[in-house]
């Protein structure tokens, strides 16, 4: 990640403009400092030589000078011969990094990188998603959330799942039932063949991608712009056990959905009355099972008719009195106890 983004200005992390000296430096002295300060230099957070501090978005902390130049070091390797030069320079500026640091606990595990890092921008994410799919050797888990995925979405990360299955690396995707109606993802499927197992869900959590169980990556902000990076075992076989719970409870794409049992009812308006019964608006059932708010509401209407419901509160009633909720199941994922197995 070493060097990334450095078009925009002549110099790289291991030769900082006169600002960007003066910011990291303070940033390395102090442990950390505000947003604000950093403004003037733009090139510390794209060279990741500063990053936002997960407990208070407002300030950035300094990545360790241990870190990055390992970071240097690695990105180097393949080109040792025509570096040599660059290696010592970038040596001989993270010395004089390091000696101001002597506070800064050093990173757990240089190599890999922290337990939590926060990436900021797009830019940074895909990057990051890139070095993990590069890694990667085993299997790829998602929680794609949302309704029909568009073609755009698909075709962004065909790459990686195209070099996951040249490895033969196994995917498992989780989706909502909305999704099966996108031929986009139906077309996907097919060009992946058995490399990718889906199933769906009425609804499931925010996005997810964990690769081999020993990093994962969940968004940080609503706009998705920023992305949490997580590493710390505890966390990520945390997540890799709700993800195993969801699967269990999900169906296979190649599956129908079950029938309600109850005529002119669909298993997506059990879906809806089932978020109903729990006093849930129509924005919100709208955007846990991933459709839009005019068709939820067109999709309610029609329960009302069908149940013969002349009131929200009605429905509710007649809701209960059909007996529409009497064995549907909805997902349930709670903290893994002290004896929980994780399912490999």
């Amino acid at each position: 990640m070493a060097g990334h983004g450095t078009d925009g200005h002549p110099h790289g992390a291991d030769r900082l403009c006169e600002a960007g000296d003066r910011v990291y430096s303070r940033a390395v002295r102090r442990g950390r400092l505000p947003r604000r300060d950093a403004e003037p230099v733009p090139c510390l957070l794209e060279l990741a030589l500063l990053h936002p501090d997960p407990d208070d978005m407002d300030w950035l902390v300094p990545t360790p000078p241990q870190e990055v130049m390992a970071r240097l070091l690695r990105g180097m390797y393949d080109e040792v011969n025509a570096s040599r030069r660059r290696v010592g320079s970038a040596v001989e500026a993270f010395e004089r990094y390091a000696g101001l640091g002597h506070r800064m606990p050093a990173s757990p595990s240089t190599a890999e990188g922290p337990a939590i890092r926060v990436l900021d921008g797009l830019a940074r994410i895909q990057a990051a998603m890139d070095e993990a799919t590069q890694a990667c050797t085993t299997e790829v888990l998602t929680v794609q959330p949302g309704g029909i995925r568009r073609e755009a979405e698909l075709s962004e990360g065909l790459h990686r799942a195209t070099a996951l299955r040249g490895r033969g690396v196994r995917m498992r995707d989780l989706y909502t039932h909305v999704a099966r109606h996108g031929h986009g993802l139906l077309s996907y499927l097919e060009l992946m063949g058995d490399a990718v197992e889906a199933r769906t869900l009425d609804e499931v959590i925010e996005r997810l991608i964990l690769f081999d169980r020993t990093v994962a990556f969940i968004p940080a902000n609503a706009e998705r712009t920023m992305a949490l990076e997580l590493r710390h075992p505890a966390l990520v076989e945390y997540l890799g056990t709700v993800f195993d719970r969801l699967w269990r409870l999900a169906i296979p794409l190649t599956a129908p959905l079950p029938d309600t049992g109850i005529e002119g009812i669909s298993h997506r308006e059990q879906s809806i009355a089932a978020l109903l019964a729990e006093g849930h608006q129509d924005a919100v059932i709208a955007e846990r099972l991933g459709i839009s708010v005019r068709t939820c509401r067109a999709h309610i209407a029609r329960l009302s008719e069908t149940l013969g419901a002349a009131s929200r509160t009605q429905l509710g009633v007649r809701i209960a009195q059909a007996g529409l909720l009497d064995g549907f199941r909805r997902p349930a994922v709670t903290a893994p106890g002290r004896g929980s197995r994780t399912a490999r």
